[in-house]
């Protein structure tokens, strides 16, 4: 009977942890609509650091000579990252007036912060496949360097890189961003989230309970209306990654449309 009434008393406590489980929200590029900040900038990282929510997003190019730099596109002021050298990225200005950071630089800001918010490393798609996963080992082994395992998690919308991220450090948290594989697919590969956007979920809307189903997390990008950011809360998402992290927070922490997980 003892042993009823314990079991009993665990259901009840997992039952209620997956009802009250919250979205949690991931300032896309970090805050960089903060005045003084800039689209994956050191002050934007050092903004999303200070909101108290889950993570900052990134993204990282391996430069042809092995530096990680830290930019979304492919491009800036004309110079093509994976294929530069790191002395004709250094020096390139973002439109809040710093200098292109590597990945050292986040490493940095986030060793010396005393927030809980992690860094959602991307790794961008590069032209080959050699390239992808030599991304990846780059990028695992500077955030070892720099002590941050803990503090970091890796997404990508290329599978080499995420199964390399997986082989090289196979207790990290990696999602992938695209959307021509299925739940299933990734988990086979290792991935222990998927990542998709708000389009690849409302074209295949049963794609979040199979990922939960799974033990994945769940993440939406990228969600800068309210009407949506309702949606995937209410849906069960476990991230929302958006532009507008402070406006998407309050609605996250709100008692109101609370969703239970399918």
């Amino acid at each position: 009977m003892k042993k009823r009434i314990i079991f009993a008393f665990l259901l009840l406590l997992c039952s209620l942890s997956l009802v009250s489980a919250q979205t949690q929200v991931i300032a896309h590029r970090g805050f960089w609509k903060h005045e003084g900040a800039a689209q994956n900038s050191r002050a934007s990282l050092q903004y999303a650091l200070d909101l108290n929510i889950y993570g900052s997003e990134t993204d990282i190019w391996l430069t042809a000579d092995g530096h990680l730099m830290v930019n979304h596109d492919s491009t800036y002021g004309g110079v093509r990252i994976e294929k530069a050298s790191y002395a004709d990225c250094k020096n390139l200005i973002l439109k809040n007036g710093e200098k292109m950071p590597e990945l050292k630089d986040f490493l940095k800001v986030l060793a010396e912060s005393a927030s809980s918010v992690k860094l959602i490393i991307e790794i961008k798609s590069h032209a080959t496949p050699e390239r992808n996963r030599e991304a990846a080992r780059r990028t695992v082994e500077e955030v070892r360097k720099y002590g941050m395992e803990n503090k970091v998690e890796y997404i990508s919308f290329n599978l080499e890189a995420c199964k390399a991220l997986v082989q090289e450090a196979p207790k990290a948290k990696v999602a992938y961003l695209g959307s021509e594989h299925t739940p299933a697919r990734l988990f086979s590969e290792g991935c222990t989230g998927v990542d998709f956007s708000l389009g690849t979920f409302r074209k295949h809307p049963h794609w979040m309970a199979e990922a939960h189903r799974l033990g994945m997390t769940v993440n939406v990008w990228t969600v800068d209306k309210v009407e949506d950011m309702q949606k995937m809360k209410a849906d069960g998402a476990d991230f929302i990654t958006t532009n507008e992290p402070l406006q998407c927070s309050g609605i996250c922490t709100s008692s109101e449309m609370k969703g239970e997980r399918q």
